[in-house]
């Protein structure tokens, strides 16, 4: 019991001695940021604590080992509207080999945008062309636990940038593991992600945005057709201040959800909250619908609807 608090003290507190340190902050100093836009309504809503909790589909992105204990199939489409008309969209096929223990997942994700006038010197407003930006990544993932406690989870991203006729591609792997103490329920989870090889745009390259995050989540309360998740995590991105997220989920019966959240230390993210509904569709097929809104200050918010079927 002693081993397991020091465990849990570690994973919260530790990491939150660093959001007080003085620190460099290295803005605008990777590339493939689109990378770290999140996935998943249900996270969102949760503030973005859900590197423990990762037991859907989303778990692609936030931590690969969840797909381990995902049984069936499972189809996942994720869609957010981002202020000045810019779109990131995300699919998502959960599946099984029979000669294969552990489950496998492919994943393809999207940011796109209307194409612009172009513009110079002499046609500030534009010349009466145009040109178009955009970025995307296609991933392959394999999670098994290796004991009823311990599960491990990878996926391998093909990523693509490009811009005008100029474009760039990088290899990135994601790395993950969720551990559930047994002890009231609690759960923890980490993942790296995003280590690869550079992205290079004409004669000079950039790195990618490797993050690590590490967070906690447990059942804390459960009476009948209620119960209540609350999940916090920390994050080390490497051109920004470490970060916190905590966030809850409240279900009545498995079939309502209401979420909400907090993101700390983000230069936009804040506040979020969400909802959401669970039901059967056909025989054991079960479908998932969930919206969030995530507040970005002077921005305005973001708003992401997912939808997800197993079966």
């Amino acid at each position: 019991m002693k081993r397991l608090a020091t465990i849990v003290l570690l994973v919260l507190f530790i990491p939150a001695t660093c959001l007080g340190a003085a620190i460099f902050e290295k803005v605008g100093t990777v590339g493939g940021q689109f990378l770290k836009l999140t996935v998943g309504a249900r996270a969102a809503g949760m503030g973005g604590a859900y590197v423990s909790v990762a037991d859907d589909a989303t778990a692609v992105f936030w931590n690969p080992a969840g797909i381990a204990r995902i049984t069936g199939n499972v189809v996942s489409i994720n869609h957010m509207v981002m202020p000045a008309g810019i779109a990131f969209d995300q699919f998502t096929y959960v599946f099984s080999v029979g000669f294969i223990p552990g489950s496998l997942a492919v994943n393809a994700r999207a940011l796109t945008m209307d194409d612009m006038p172009r513009t110079t010197v002499f046609h500030p407003y534009g010349d009466g062309t145009y040109f178009d930006a955009g970025d995307m990544a296609f991933g392959l993932s394999y999670g098994r636990s290796l004991t009823d406690k311990f599960s491990v989870g990878a996926t391998l991203n093909l990523v693509r940038s490009g811009l005008d006729e100029y474009s760039s591609q990088s290899n990135t792997i994601d790395f993950g593991t969720i551990y559930d103490t047994g002890f009231k329920s609690i759960k923890i989870g980490m993942c790296i992600a995003n280590t690869g090889s550079e992205m290079k745009f004409i004669d000079r390259g950039v790195k990618m945005p490797v993050t690590f995050r590490v967070g906690m989540s447990m059942n804390v309360y459960q009476n009948g057709p209620h119960s209540l998740l609350s999940a916090a995590e920390f994050s080390h991105p490497p051109d920004n201040a470490e970060r916190a997220n905590w966030g809850a989920e409240y279900s009545f019966q498995d079939f309502f959800f209401a979420r909400t959240g907090y993101n700390f230390n983000y230069d936009s993210d804040g506040v979020a909250f969400g909802a959401g509904f669970k039901f059967p569709v056909s025989g054991a097929a079960v479908a998932r619908l969930d919206y969030a809104y995530t507040d970005w200050q002077t921005l305005g918010g973001l708003h992401r609807v997912s939808m997800e079927l197993s079966f």
